[in-house]
């Protein structure tokens, strides 16, 4: 099962190298200065739109050249009449406004739920009247200016989403020295940033990691310099695939430069369960990791050395700049990774596709500090966020804020009933989540303990609460924290649970 959208390309009347890319409308605001100050620069993609089944076959729609021929869609089931008139709308432009209509492209996206995947059908047309008043929404660019746009990134500056990528951009470069399996389906955006989801022993509402391979296709022969700390032709981040699926990953493994980094942001089981099989098919693969992520992590998984890393050291992958984050929050040893020439940052279980990840308290997950790192985030402005469990974000800064607004609500939540009389972690929890399943109570649990520390260090608490916190045994209704441990070896994520 997959739904399906419709993705234009539009090509200019005097220039055959153009196409019109579409100003994308950013995710509503706050209403509140402090999270309305951060703006997400302009993202520009190719027009789209949600593409729905055909209900009514009375009318024939739009000739879509090649389409009968295509053997992996069959649009005569779907209404691309009301999808092409819709998108044409967005552009102030009408179906006479166009010439003839080709089958460009069919791309089926990867399964990264939760939901399922979107699949895009391309068409293309030719503009008939290329002086059209765009009125500042759409834009004619290049594969070139594009390329400029997502390879030589400058802070603050326009964006280019990942369709145009897609479509045509993708196709457009270099053959790279390496290809995955072709069973394997994946996502490569930024170019060069490939985002492959892995079935994992993640929690609900995800059933996969995503596996981010890192190799450009135009390698260069950079020598080691001693300001970074690792160097190599390829880079991979948190192999934590099920062991069914390690068959698979030793084809990916065996498909890369040998020259090889590995990089983890943290220990939790469904980010580190491949590392095995990396180290027995690539023995000289360099792994990097923070020093309490390897106190924690089985030599069973990897008993060879490895790289410590704390934050701000640089990585050399194919003449390419990464530049390791500290992110503490998550875990008290978490990492982030910038790719610098696309501003892309994988930020591990910072954030999620959907819903938000529970701290685990049982590895230093702190609250404070998960504040902390969501605004060095933002001032780090990325173009992208590319978390572990979900598809990419286009939309940093509101993403960010979002987190940041809905933990102060879940605080506002908290301080008021303790203000209310509630004494101890369960009747914080019965309060404060009483209309959700009381199954996802011992979850939200962790998250709510570290809500208390947070508002105990602010001083927003009351003497006698403090006191009960940091000296007794406040929170024995969950046997704390024997059941969160039992959950967090592998992250909790709470989709319903902010």
């Amino acid at each position: 099962m997959a739904t399906h959208n419709l993705a234009v390309i539009l090509k200019n009347p005097s220039n055959d190298a153009e196409f019109l890319l579409l100003k994308q409308t950013p995710p509503p605001k706050f209403s509140e200065d402090q999270y309305d100050s951060y703006v997400d620069s302009d993202l520009w993609d190719l027009p789209s739109t949600l593409l729905n089944l055909q209900h009514d076959h009375s009318h024939p729609g739009i000739v879509i050249q090649g389409a009968q021929s295509s053997h992996n869609i069959d649009l005569t089931k779907f209404d691309v009449q009301l999808a092409l008139t819709g998108v044409l709308e967005k552009l102030g432009l009408k179906v006479n406004d166009v010439g003839e209509w080709s089958l460009f492209k069919y791309v089926e996206e990867a399964e990264f739920g939760p939901g399922f995947p979107v699949n895009t059908v391309f068409i293309m047309g030719k503009l008939l009247d290329g002086n059209q008043n765009c009125q500042g929404l759409w834009k004619w660019m290049s594969t070139e200016s594009c390329l400029t746009w997502l390879l030589e990134v400058k802070p603050c500056s326009d964006r280019v989403g990942p369709l145009v990528v897609l479509a045509l951009i993708n196709d457009s470069l270099q053959s790279a020295a390496w290809t995955l399996p072709p069973t394997l389906r994946y996502q490569e955006y930024p170019p060069g940033v490939v985002i492959l989801p892995m079935q994992s022993k993640t929690r609900k509402p995800f059933l996969t990691t995503n596996l981010v391979i890192f190799a450009p296709k135009q390698v260069s022969d950079t020598v080691g310099d001693c300001s970074f700390v690792a160097h190599g032709d390829a880079l991979i981040v948190d192999p934590g695939c099920r062991h069914e699926y390690h068959e698979e990953l030793k084809q990916i493994v065996a498909c890369l430069p040998e020259k090889l980094i590995v990089f983890v942001t943290h220990h939790h089981l469904d980010h580190v369960e491949g590392l095995s099989i990396i180290q027995k098919c690539n023995p000289n693969a360099t792994l990097l990791a923070h020093e309490n992520t390897m106190r924690r992590i089985g030599k069973g998984d990897w008993s060879l050395g490895y790289t410590s890393v704390s934050g701000e050291e640089d990585i050399l992958v194919g003449g390419h700049r990464l530049t390791v984050i500290f992110a503490p929050g998550h875990t008290d040893s978490h990492m982030a990774l910038l790719d610098v020439s696309t501003n892309s940052l994988i930020v591990g279980d910072h954030c999620v596709g959907q819903g938000s990840a529970a701290l685990d308290i049982t590895s230093g997950g702190n609250m404070t500090e998960y504040f902390q790192t969501s605004y060095k985030f933002l001032e780090l402005s990325p173009h992208t966020l590319i978390p572990m469990h979900g598809r990419v974000n286009l939309w940093p800064k509101n993403m960010l804020c979002g987190y940041l607004k809905n933990r102060r609500n879940r605080e506002e939540s908290i301080l008021k009933a303790i203000e209310n009389g509630a004494e101890t972690l369960f009747d914080i929890v019965a309060n404060v989540y009483s209309g959700v399943d009381c199954s996802l109570w011992t979850a939200a649990a962790s998250n709510v303990r570290l809500h208390v520390d947070h508002l105990d260090q602010q001083k927003k608490l009351s003497k006698d609460l403090h006191f009960i916190i940091n000296f007794g045994y406040w929170d024995r209704k969950f046997r704390y924290p024997t059941q969160c441990a039992q959950l967090n070896p592998v992250g909790i994520f709470c989709s319903e649970v902010p």
